[in-house]
């Protein structure tokens, strides 16, 4: 009897350690993004992205539960971030991190993520060189980079767009999309007449002076960066007071400034913008109406997803697969490992993770704004096929 119940137990641990081991996990995540303020938005965004797959693809994360610890960021600069990070770490114990709307706050915590060995999921934060900050950074949204280099090119050669002046926000992802612009813009034989800093990113400007400058110049295209949000609203509106586009001054940039949130409380002279960019709520692929539908019907028929919250939902998409290819067991560099090559099909289109980078390979769709059915629209009238960040690419400034 004796020799039965020791070869009944050594089955039943190699039944356990075959099914990938004896118990569950549970996983904490730490989730610093804007819950409230002005950005509060952006935090809403990407929260309900996250919480729409998870709703959705339970079985994603195998036989393992996850703890969603949320901090909130409230604005950029990094200090309250850095924080919540530590916080998050020293105390709470999250196996792993993720949020991160603002650059400054996924910035100025890298440094902790680095000394505690702890993943970092990065669902929005774009300036290119974020993830050379530490080994165990990812990002799973964009560069300024994969909108603004391109941009350059096509402004040159499809606009016919001799001359530019750039408006960029005066932080690190504005002076990164400017520059991602310029290097583009002048590659393709373009000249950049002049780039003007217009402000901060947690108060919007008067843009008025710096538009009023930018009209006096007279430049072909007139490509600009700031937040989404109210800022992109702004912008447009500004655009159409001082009538540049009567004056032949063509509006461009990266998708931020078409949000599809903020699409519907601009002036109809937003058709004809032209931006570069990877997600719109108006992609009419089925991923993308199945994705759209059911936002609708968990959030409300009046709500839409942009591309934030297409990045919450692909983020988790990536956690746990993180979680799976590890079986709970998570680790900083098990997670990087994991994340490595990874692909999904997301309501974006194909998303892959650059085994070298650590960043995100992307179509990058020239979007051009439309005024249909009553209402302004993105339709896509060009694609740059599966971008790998241009700034590494090219190894340029601090992506060498």
């Amino acid at each position: 009897m004796m020799e039965y119940r020791k070869l009944l137990l050594g089955t039943i641990v190699a039944l356990g350690v075959a099914m990938g081991g004896a118990d569950a996990a549970k996983i904490k995540i730490g989730v610093v993004l804007p819950y409230s303020g002005g950005a509060a938005q952006f935090g809403e965004q990407i929260d309900r992205g996250m919480n729409l797959f998870i709703k959705q693809h339970k079985a994603a994360f195998g036989r393992h539960e996850i703890e969603l610890i949320k901090r909130d960021s409230k604005r950029p600069g990094g200090d309250i971030a850095k924080n919540a990070v530590q916080e998050l770490i020293t105390r709470q114990k999250v196996d792993m991190l993720t949020g991160f709307v603002f650059s400054p706050n996924a910035m100025a915590s890298a440094p902790l993520i680095t000394q505690g060995k702890v993943p970092m999921v990065i669902m929005n934060a774009g300036t290119a060189w974020i993830p050379s900050l530490s080994p165990y950074i990812v990002r799973v949204s964009f560069t300024m980079w994969h909108a603004g280099y391109p941009m350059g090119g096509y402004a040159m050669n499809k606009l016919g767009c001799k001359t530019a002046v750039i408006g960029y926000t005066n932080y690190p992802p504005g002076k990164d999309s400017r520059n991602a612009f310029a290097t583009g813009f002048e590659k393709s034989g373009g000249k950049v007449l002049e780039a003007i800093p217009m402000g901060g990113p947690r108060q919007v400007p008067d843009f008025t002076p710096f538009f009023q400058r930018v009209k006096n110049a007279k430049p072909d295209c007139f490509y600009i960066f700031v937040p989404a949000g109210n800022h992109a609203v702004a912008v447009v509106k500004t655009y159409a007071n001082l009538g540049m586009g009567a004056t032949g001054i063509k509006l461009i940039g990266p998708g931020d400034i078409t949000q599809d949130t903020k699409l519907q409380s601009m002036p109809k002279e937003a058709a004809g913008m032209i931006t570069v960019h990877h997600y719109s709520a108006d992609y009419k692929t089925p991923v993308n109406m199945a994705f759209v539908k059911a936002w609708k019907e968990a959030y409300g028929a009046d709500t839409t997803p942009d591309f934030m919250g297409v990045a919450g939902y692909d983020g988790m998409a990536a956690i746990a697969h993180a979680i799976t290819a590890q079986d709970g067991s998570i680790s900083a560099a098990g997670t990087m490992k994991a994340l490595a090559g990874w692909s999904y099909n997301s309501p974006r289109g194909k998303i892959t993770i650059d085994p070298k980078t650590r960043d995100i390979i992307q179509d990058s769709n020239v979007h051009k704004v439309v005024f249909k059915d009553g209402r302004l629209m993105i339709e896509v009238i060009d694609t740059f096929p599966q971008v790998k960040d241009p700034c590494k690419a090219n190894q340029i400034g601090k992506c060498k």
